[in-house]
C-alpha cells in the first residue's frame, strides 16, 4: 500500500484552516462589537416603537447622574450659583438637562421650532432653525430615538458678566444610546443609521442670575461631540 503523500492536497486543508481561524476571529470581534449594534432582523425580534413623549422604553436604564464634590473649582462655582438662584440644586439640574436632552433631540428632528425656541438660547436657536431650513429645503427626513441616556456629568461651570448681566454656564457631558439617521426624499439614507448607537455629546446650558425668567431658565447654548 503506497503511503506518500504526493497526491494529498495540502494546499486545500491549509486554506481551510485558515478560513475557519478567521471565521471564529470575525465572530468573536463582532461579538463583542460597542457602540453601533444592527438591528435585528424583522423575523428575530419585533422592532421597538418611537420613544414617546421623551420617555426611555422600558425596560428602564438607569441614569447616571455625577455631580462634582462641593471642595473642587467645579463644585465651588455651582455653590456660588445656588447663593444667587435659591432654587438650584445640582442633582436637580441634571434631571432637567435629562428632560431638556430628550425634548430637543425630538423637536429638533420633527422641526418643532417651537419647542426649540423655548429651551434655546437665541444664537443657538438661529443656528438650529437654519439646519431645520435647510432640511426642509433638501426634502430630507430625520428620525430620532432616544433609547436610552446612560451618563449626564457637570464637566464644568461659570459665572460671567456679560451684556450688563450677570450669567451662569454649565457644561454637561451626555451619554445616550439613539437612533439617528436622514434620509433624502427618495427614503435613501444619507447621514447615521437606522441602529442602535451610542452618542457622546457635550452641551452647555446658560441662564441670567438673579432675574425673573418666563418659560425654560436655563437653556441650551452651544452643543458638540464630546
Amino acid at each position: 500500500m503506497d503511503f506518500s503523500f504526493s497526491h494529498f492536497p495540502f494546499d486545500l486543508v491549509l486554506f481551510g484552516l485558515v478560513a475557519a481561524f478567521l471565521a471564529l476571529r470575525l465572530r468573536s470581534i463582532l461579538g463583542t462589537r460597542v457602540g453601533v449594534e444592527p438591528a435585528p432582523p424583522p423575523s428575530a425580534v419585533p422592532r421597538p416603537g418611537p420613544v414617546i413623549e421623551g420617555r426611555a422604553e422600558s425596560p428602564a436604564t438607569l441614569t447616571d447622574y455625577d455631580v462634582p464634590a462641593p471642595e473642587t473649582r467645579v463644585g465651588q462655582v455651582l455653590a456660588a450659583i445656588a447663593q444667587q438662584e435659591r432654587d438650584f440644586v445640582p442633582a436637580q439640574f441634571l434631571k432637567g438637562v435629562e428632560a431638556a436632552f430628550r425634548q430637543i433631540v425630538l423637536a429638533f428632528a420633527a422641526g418643532d421650532v417651537a419647542m426649540l425656541r423655548e429651551r434655546l438660547t437665541a444664537n443657538a436657536f438661529s443656528a438650529f432653525e437654519a439646519a431645520i431650513r435647510s432640511r426642509e429645503q433638501s426634502g430630507e427626513i430625520q428620525k430620532a430615538e432616544v433609547r436610552a441616556i446612560a451618563s449626564l456629568a457637570i464637566v464644568d461651570a461659570a459665572i460671567e458678566e456679560r451684556d450688563g448681566a450677570t450669567h451662569a454656564r454649565i457644561d454637561v457631558r451626555i451619554v445616550s444610546d439613539q437612533i439617528s439617521l436622514t434620509s433624502d426624499k427618495d427614503g435613501h439614507p444619507v447621514a447615521g443609521t437606522d441602529a442602535v448607537t451610542e452618542f457622546s455629546d457635550l452641551w452647555t446650558f446658560e441662564r441670567p442670575l438673579g432675574v425673573a425668567i418666563s418659560g425654560a431658565a436655563w437653556r441650551l447654548a452651544a452643543s458638540r461631540s464630546a
